[in-house]
């Protein structure tokens, strides 16, 4: 029969040999570092592919403004269709055309000129039903273009969202106010 004092020695041994070991000190010290470290890494991939997205649609719609700017477009006689597919056409990666939304409009002056980010409706399959313009304008006119995308979102651990949308998505979009030139009609 063992006695409470060797009980107790008995236990304060075994403490200290748990205590004493190392063997899974390595992996408990991961598994407190790799969730935040994870984590991290998610949430930076994840804003330089959007500001990567961004970037590549202010330089896509830099491109697009200065072929309504020259009359390129309205001497083409291009028709809304025609000038999508063209500024499709100039995003070889990260978009997908369809999702792509085009809305150029004449403004009367520069003043009225609307470049804020519009405010996006949804049917019940979760598809923008915004109507967009299409006015290339004239010679002089001035004209704002707006070239949006509705960019998927992907939660990370920790709560590190980006997305500006109700749906959980990011709306990425870019503008360009400019006067077209006075031959381009």
């Amino acid at each position: 029969m063992i006695g409470p004092a060797a009980t107790t020695k008995s236990r304060r041994n075994r403490c200290a040999a748990f205590a004493r070991d190392r063997r899974g000190a390595t992996a408990v010290e991961f598994a407190l570092v790799a969730a935040p470290f994870l984590a991290l890494i998610i949430a930076l991939l994840q804003t330089f592919l959007v500001f990567f997205a961004q970037q590549m649609l202010e330089s896509v719609v830099r491109q697009s403004a200065r072929l309504v700017m020259t009359g390129q477009v309205q001497s083409a006689k291009m028709t809304q269709a025609v000038f999508k597919q063209k500024v499709c056409d100039q995003i070889v990666i990260l978009f997908n055309c369809s999702g792509l939304m085009v809305d150029m409009q004449v403004a009367t002056s520069w003043t009225s000129a609307n470049t804020a980010m519009p405010t996006l409706t949804f049917d019940g399959s979760g598809n923008v039903t915004n109507t967009w313009q299409y006015d290339p304008g004239d010679a002089g006119d001035i004209v704002v273009l707006r070239v949006m995308y509705v960019w998927p979102v992907v939660l990370g651990p920790l709560g590190f969202n980006l997305s500006n949308l109700s749906n959980g998505n990011r709306l990425i979009m870019s503008s360009a106010a400019f006067q077209n030139e006075p031959g381009a009609s």
